[in-house]
């Protein structure tokens, strides 16, 4: 098949592991084999954790709302709509949102870096998520 379609109506949106964010696998539902695209949507008071990767580059976009993101210790970046910001891996990055609106992200990395955090070992998770899986930005934290 040439190409797939995945309509809005149709997209399967789940709670993230530790978080608790939906989030929309695009990669996955659209069988894309080896595509990491993911739709995050963090609604006010929400964040994603606070991880690296190992060897995986990411594209944050945000598309709705504003995006609010911390890279390493650096003050929050605030992103307008079309906004996009490239990590490196190795690079901690926490997406939250500390307004009082909705704001939809479209997330692409690659290589692709797939892990089930329910079954990595303690070193694993420490590796990925420096002050664990669930550690809140300080803007959403107090």
């Amino acid at each position: 098949m040439p190409a797939r379609v995945l309509h809005a109506g149709d997209a399967d949106w789940r709670p993230s592991n530790q978080m608790g964010v939906l989030n929309c696998d695009l990669g996955k539902q659209l069988g894309g084999g080896q595509l990491a695209a993911r739709f995050w949507l963090l609604e006010p008071g929400q964040a994603s954790t606070r991880h690296r990767h190992v060897a995986q580059t990411e594209l944050y976009v945000v598309l709705e709302g504003i995006g609010r993101m911390r890279i390493d210790d650096d003050e929050p970046l605030t992103l307008q709509p079309r906004s996009s910001v490239l990590v490196d891996p190795e690079t901690v990055r926490q997406v939250f949102n500390d307004s009082g609106v909705s704001a939809l992200w479209l997330v692409v990395g690659t290589p692709p870096e797939l892990a089930n955090t329910l079954a990595m070992t303690t070193e694993q998770l420490a590796q990925l998520y420096p002050d664990g899986p669930r550690a809140l930005p300080p803007e959403l934290s107090g």
